[in-house]
C-alpha cells in the first residue's frame, strides 16, 4: 500500500471515530438544549450565553497560541524530530502557565467592570451573572492549561481518544442538565448549572492530561524554556492574534453588541441558532479535524501535489457533508424549531438560516486556513485577512446603530466571509503556488452547481405543499436524495466515484456475511 493510500485510510478511520462521538453528541445536544432553555428560561439562557462571551473575549490569546502549538508539534512530527517535539511542548506549557496569571488578572478587573457597568442584565439577575462569570473564568483557565495536551492528541492523530473521552464528557453534561431540570431542590438553576459545568471540565481535562503523559513521550510534565522556539511560537501566535481577535469579535463581540442594543432575549435567539449551527457544522468539522494534520505534514515533507489535492478535496467534501444536513434545515427551520423547542424567541428562524449560510461559505476556507498556518508565514496574511475580518464588528455596530434589524449582523458576516475567501486564495497563490483559477473552478464553482441542482426540487416542494409533518418528512428524504445525487454526479470526479463504488461494495460484502 502506498503512503498516500495509507494516509487516506488513516483519515477515513479518524473521521469515523470522530463521527461516532459527534452523532452521539448531536442527539444529546438537541435534547439538552431544549431542556436547558426550559429549565433556565429565555432570560437566564440569554444571560449565560452573553456572560460567557465576556470571558471568551480574553481567550483570543489562547486561541492564537493553540494554533501555534498545533502547527509546531505537527510540523516536528512531519520531520520526525522527537527532540523538537519535547522542546515545543515544554516551552508552550511554560507560556500557558504565565498566560493564566495575566488573563485571570484581566478578567477579575476589566472583565468584572464591564459586566457590572455596561452589560444589559436585569438587576435581580446580576448576582447570578457574576457567578456565571467566575465559573466561566475558571473553565477558561483549565482549558488554557490543556491546550498543549489537546494539540498533542490532534498532532499525533489519536482521534479515538477524542471519541471515547468526548462521549464521557457528553454523558456527564447530560446528567447535569437532567439534574437541573428535574431536581426537586430549591436553588438558583443558573448558578448551579455553571458551577457543575466547571466540575465536568476539571474531570475531562484530568483525563486528557493523564492520557497524554502515558502515551506521548514529549508530554512528560515539566516546565522549561527554549528561547529559539519561544521566539518562533510567540511571533507566530502574535500575528495569529489578529485573526483570533477578529473571529471573537465576529461572534462574541457582535453578541455583546446585540445585548447592548436590544437585550438578553436576542442573545437567547442567537444562542439557539449557534447551537443548531454547531450541531450541523460538526459533521464536516470532524472530517476537517482528521484531515488537517495531513495537510501540515505533507507541507513539512515538501509533497506539494498531495497537499494541493488534500486542500481541494477537503474543501469540497466538508461542504458536501454540511450540505446534506443543512439543506433540509434551511427549508424546514420553523417546523424543526417548533418540534424541538415548542416556543422560541423572535428572530431565531432568521438567525438559524443566515448563520448556516455563513458557515457554508466559511467552510470553503478551512483547508486554506490550515495550509496558511502550515507555512508559518502569517504576518502579511493576518494583517490583510485579519484586518478584513475585523470589519465584522464596526460594520455590525453601524447597522445596529442606524436601526437595522439584528439579522443585518449576519449579512455583514456573509459579505466579509466571501471577501476573506478571495484574499486567502490570493496569498496562497503567491506563497505556495496554489492555483486560484483551479480552486475557484474545481471547488467554488463545483459546490455552487451542486447546491443549485440539489435545491431545485426541494424548493418546488416547499412552495407547493402546506407546512406540516408530511412536508417535513418528504423534504428530508428529497433533500438527501437530491443532494447525494448532485454530489455523486456533479461534485465527484471519476476517481472519486470509483472509490465510493468500491466502498459500497465492501460494505455490502461485510453485511452479506
Amino acid at each position: 500500500m502506498t503512503e498516500q493510500a495509507e494516509n487516506t485510510k488513516r483519515i477515513a478511520k479518524n473521521t469515523l471515530m470522530l463521527y461516532v462521538r459527534m452523532l452521539f453528541g448531536m442527539l444529546v445536544s438537541l435534547y439538552t438544549s431544549r431542556v436547558v432553555l426550559q429549565a433556565l428560561g429565555v432570560e437566564d439562557y440569554g444571560i449565560y450565553n452573553v456572560v460567557g462571551g465576556v470571558v471568551a473575549m480574553f481567550s483570543m490569546i489562547s486561541s492564537s497560541l493553540s494554533s501555534s502549538v498545533s502547527r509546531f508539534l505537527t510540523f516536528e512530527l512531519g520531520k520526525g524530530n522527537l527532540e523538537g517535539l519535547k522542546r515545543v511542548f515544554s516551552t508552550s506549557l511554560s507560556i500557558h502557565v504565565a498566560l493564566v496569571l495575566v488573563i485571570v488578572l484581566l478578567s477579575e478587573t476589566l472583565g468584572l467592570w464591564f459586566l457590572n457597568t455596561h452589560m444589559t442584565i436585569p438587576e435581580n439577575r446580576l448576582y447570578a451573572a457574576n457567578w456565571v462569570f467566575q465559573a466561566s473564568v475558571l473553565t477558561f483557565v483549565i482549558n488554557l492549561l490543556s491546550v498543549p495536551f489537546s494539540a498533542s492528541i490532534v498532532s499525533h492523530e489519536r482521534m479515538s481518544a477524542f471519541a471515547y473521552i468526548g462521549i464521557l464528557d457528553i454523558i456527564l453534561r447530560l446528567l447535569i442538565v437532567l439534574f437541573i431540570a428535574y431536581s426537586g431542590w430549591n436553588f438558583d438553576r443558573l448558578i448551579i448549572y455553571s458551577l457543575l459545568l466547571v466540575g465536568v471540565v476539571c474531570i475531562m481535562q484530568a483525563i486528557y492530561w493523564n492520557y497524554c503523559t502515558r502515551n506521548f513521550e514529549e508530554c512528560k510534565f515539566g516546565l522549561s524554556f527554549d528561547v529559539n522556539y519561544w521566539k518562533e511560537m510567540s511571533s507566530f501566535a502574535g500575528w495569529n492574534f489578529i485573526g483570533c481577535t477578529a473571529g471573537l469579535l465576529k461572534d462574541q463581540g457582535v453578541n455583546i453588541l446585540l445585548n447592548l442594543f436590544i437585550g438578553p432575549i436576542i442573545n437567547a435567539a442567537r444562542g439557539i441558532a449557534n447551537t443548531v449551527n454547531n450541531v450541523l457544522a460538526s459533521f464536516s468539522g470532524n472530517f476537517m479535524t482528521a484531515l488537517n494534520p495531513q495537510i501540515t505534514k505533507s507541507y513539512a515533507a515538501g509533497n506539494y501535489d498531495y497537499m494541493y489535492s488534500l486542500v481541494e478535496r477537503g474543501s469540497r467534501f466538508s461542504y458536501y457533508i454540511l450540505l446534506l444536513f443543512a439543506l433540509p434545515m434551511l427549508f424546514e427551520t420553523e417546523f424543526v424549531l417548533t418540534l424541538w423547542l415548542k416556543h422560541y424567541p423572535e428572530h431565531t428562524v432568521n438567525f438559524v438560516r443566515l448563520i448556516l449560510i455563513v458557515t457554508m461559505c466559511d467552510i470553503l476556507s478551512n483547508t486554506l486556513i490550515n495550509l496558511q498556518v502550515a507555512t508559518g508565514k502569517i504576518r502579511n496574511y493576518q494583517l490583510t485577512v485579519g484586518g478584513m475580518l475585523l470589519m465584522n464588528f464596526p460594520l455590525s455596530y453601524i447597522c445596529l446603530r442606524i436601526g437595522f434589524q439584528p439579522e443585518s449582523t449576519m449579512i455583514v458576516a456573509l459579505a466579509v466571509a466571501v471577501a476573506c475567501l478571495f484574499l486567502r486564495l490570493l496569498f496562497l497563490h503567491k506563497m505556495v503556488g496554489l492555483s486560484m483559477r483551479r480552486y475557484l473552478h474545481k471547488v467554488c464553482g463545483n459546490v455552487l452547481c451542486v447546491t443549485l441542482v440539489a435545491a431545485v426540487l426541494p424548493g418546488l416542494l416547499y412552495l407547493q405543499m402546506a407546512d406540516g409533518v408530511m412536508r417535513f418528512l418528504l423534504m428530508c428524504v428529497l433533500t438527501v436524495l437530491c443532494s447525494a445525487t448532485a454530489i455523486y454526479f456533479i461534485g465527484c470526479s471519476r476517481n472519486e466515484r470509483d472509490f465510493i463504488k468500491s466502498r459500497i461494495v465492501l460494505v455490502r460484502q461485510k453485511f452479506s456475511l
